[in-house]
């Protein structure tokens, strides 16, 4: 069996940004299963001179993906893919519950807040259903 590998391709003529690129692959790889909990991803330094990156760019990304859960940062020791299921599953949770207490207060009955969220899903996930 071969270990698993962080592979990234940054495209300079894609609409995403570069460190959006960076986020979103890590993430999807971690989701995948391509990526295990505890894999160690390289030093963002590291990460940026392979891609031929900025290190700031590199560093936005983890950043985001740590507050999302998809990694986490032990100091010096780096930079871990943390078990993010439990984690995402309970801020996605708290994010509809901020939702629906808003959507409440603005007096939206129950159908129209269901619309406004499966709208912005929609668009976000670019899906008819």
């Amino acid at each position: 069996m071969s270990p698993q590998t962080l592979i990234l391709t940054i495209d300079p003529a894609a609409a995403a940004a570069p460190f959006e690129q960076v986020r979103t692959q890590i993430a999807d790889q971690a989701r995948d299963g391509g990526l295990p909990v505890g894999y160690k991803l390289p030093t963002v330094r590291g990460l940026a001179e392979e891609l031929g990156l900025a290190a700031n760019t590199v560093a936005k990304a983890y950043r985001a993906l740590e507050t999302d859960g998809v990694i986490e940062t032990r100091g010096r020791n780096g930079s871990f893919i943390a078990a993010a299921g439990e984690a995402a599953d309970k801020e996605a949770a708290a994010a509809a519950e901020t939702y629906a207490r808003r959507a409440q207060r603005l007096g939206l009955d129950h159908p129209a807040a269901l619309a406004a969220v499966e709208n912005a899903l929609r668009a976000t996930y670019g899906t008819d259903t």
